[in-house]
């Protein structure tokens, strides 16, 4: 039992160690399989793993499906970002 509580106890503290930083729509590497959440310019959030990217459109996949987006209709993107010093920072904020 306690195993089960450190385990969750942990896992818990490891998801706030991750980030989204924003990025500019022509800057986005094609060759990497990152995450994104991207708000449309109707406040719409989607979330999801980068399929491919042109010039006009953007292809995320999530759980649900593949989800084209317009270039014209984004407002803002980020890239998910894992922070090594948050971690580190939980880790040890959490033995003291």
């Amino acid at each position: 039992m306690e195993k089960l509580f450190f385990l969750l106890s942990f896992s818990i503290l490891l998801q706030g160690c991750i980030s989204y930083k924003a990025i500019d729509y022509n800057n986005i590497e094609i060759g990497k399989k990152q995450k994104f959440e991207v708000l449309k310019l109707d406040k719409t959030n989607i979330k999801g793993r980068l399929v491919s990217k042109n010039e006009k459109t953007m292809i995320l996949e999530n759980k649900e499906r593949l989800q084209t987006i317009p270039e014209s209709e984004i407002y803002e993107v980020k890239v998910r970002k894992f922070s090594l010093l948050k971690s580190t920072g939980l880790v040890v904020g959490s033995v003291i």
